[in-house]
């Protein structure tokens, strides 16, 4: 009984991945803005997204905070919108609306019901035509920013290991500094330089519109055209540097006292590859094997078992040039932070030393379908996965097939790539005390 409903419940993966399959056209407009459409009438809502290609590594070392505090300029307001009439338009239209920064890349988007959908269109193409980046708005916003950074800085936790780590991890990369990082440069930096930013990367051609949801084709295109049709292409060349960094050659061990904390903590960071790279999607897997979860193998050992720790969890920063995958753990009460270490690092190391077993590799992959069929769920789920698929991996029909990828990794895989990167030569290791 127990062998068929494991037979039905994969059955039942299989087919739904099946029906998952997502339809999509793309084009370029002359401008160079690479459009994404994915018709769905299931339900009747919409997602509007705008990628463009830059994040913090795109900054100078001298001026490094531009894209986050360009997030705040163009969340606010553009030169035919004001802020409050921007907010009230989308409330009164039933959407909603949100944009991240990272490392590569800024992302907006908004959801509306579907009969919205030319207000979303026209909203982002003000947003990428008429910024407004003057005295006046930059003043406002420099405090506004300085503010929440003295906020965060006094309230930040755990959350200042991605800086901490960074430093320790790369020396030459820009990824050695992150999206928020120090207020210092807004003290010097001219208007002009702001402006020349915006222009070099904030274009048509170095931007995806996504959208996806319920819509007619032939009127959603005449939309885009109309509203982004006659955005300047970019004049200044975009140079994409490359650079190298090395592996650590070395364990380094750095302690964190911070005041904002009540327990203490570990964090272990090995770097790992680009997000493209066949490896990255082993971790991903790796990761989600050892340590995501109350299922996964650290927890149950050090949280429930050794009870050396209170919580146990994982991160994974994925990059355009380079990746890391971070392992933390909450100490127990009365337990030492050294011990709590030694035991993560025998779970690593016993999965860089023997194979996992069949039994939790296939129950380890089934989690990781259903996982991705989850993820584009929603509009706004699915809009950005196809951003992401062609902006950084250059076949948006991964939407697709990307699950092949994950399905074509072996035990061995998992043995091979765990020995490769999850080095202790290679991590960073930070421990955090609460400052009295």
């Amino acid at each position: 009984m127990k062998k068929y409903l494991l037979f039905a419940f994969i059955t039942f993966i299989s087919v739904s991945i099946q029906a998952q399959h997502i339809k999509f056209e793309e084009y370029n407009l002359d401008n160079g803005l690479h459009v994404i459409l994915h018709k769905d009438n299931t339900a009747p809502v919409v997602a509007v997204s705008v990628s463009y290609r830059v994040g913090s590594k795109n900054e100078d070392s001298t001026r490094i905070g531009f894209t986050h505090f360009l997030e705040h300029l163009l969340f606010e307001e553009s030169k035919s919108i004001n802020r409050e009439k921007y907010f009230k338009s989308i409330e009164k239209n039933r959407g909603n609306n949100n944009l991240n920064t990272n490392i590569d890349r800024t992302y907006h988007y908004e959801t509306f019901p579907s009969n919205k959908l030319e207000k979303g269109i026209w909203l982002e193409s003000q947003r990428m035509m008429l910024a407004k980046i003057d005295s006046i708005e930059v003043d406002s916003q420099s405090k506004i920013v300085k503010d929440k950074k003295s906020i965060n800085c006094n309230n930040q936790g755990y959350r200042s290991f991605l800086g901490e780590t960074a430093k320790h991890m790369y020396k030459t990369h820009p990824y050695k500094w992150t999206t928020v990082e120090s207020i210092d440069y807004l003290n010097d930096v001219q208007l002009d330089e702001f402006i020349n930013f915006y222009h070099t990367y904030y274009v048509p051609n170095n931007a995806v519109l996504t959208i996806a949801g319920d819509f007619n084709i032939e009127e959603t295109k005449a939309w885009v055209k109309d509203y982004f049709g006659s955005i300047a292409r970019g004049k200044k060349e975009i140079i994409r540097q490359n650079i190298k960094e090395p592996f650590l050659t070395a364990q380094i061990v750095d302690t964190i006292y911070d005041s904002s904390i009540l327990i203490p903590a570990v964090l272990v960071t090995y770097r790992t590859p680009k997000q493209t790279d066949r490896d990255a999607y082993v971790i991903n897997l790796i990761n989600d094997i050892l340590s995501n979860g109350t299922s996964s193998i650290i927890y149950k050992q050090i949280v429930e078992k050794d009870q050396l720790a209170k919580q146990s969890a994982s991160f994974i920063t994925a990059g355009e040039d380079y990746s890391t995958l971070t392992f933390f753990g909450l100490l127990a009460k009365g337990k030492n932070m050294d011990n709590l270490l030694e035991a993560i690092d025998k779970e690593i190391d016993k999965m860089r030393n023997s194979f996992i077993s069949k039994e939790k590799y296939d129950k380890e992959m089934n989690q990781l379908e259903l996982n991705f069929i989850s993820k584009n769920r929603k509009m706004e789920g699915v809009a950005e996965s196809l951003s992401n698929y062609y902006l950084f991996f250059n076949n948006t029909k991964l939407i697709n097939t990307e699950i092949d990828l994950y399905r074509s990794i072996t035990i061995k895989d998992i043995k091979r790539v765990a020995n490769k990167y999850l080095k202790k030569e290679r991590r960073v290791v930070l421990y955090y005390y609460p400052k009295k």
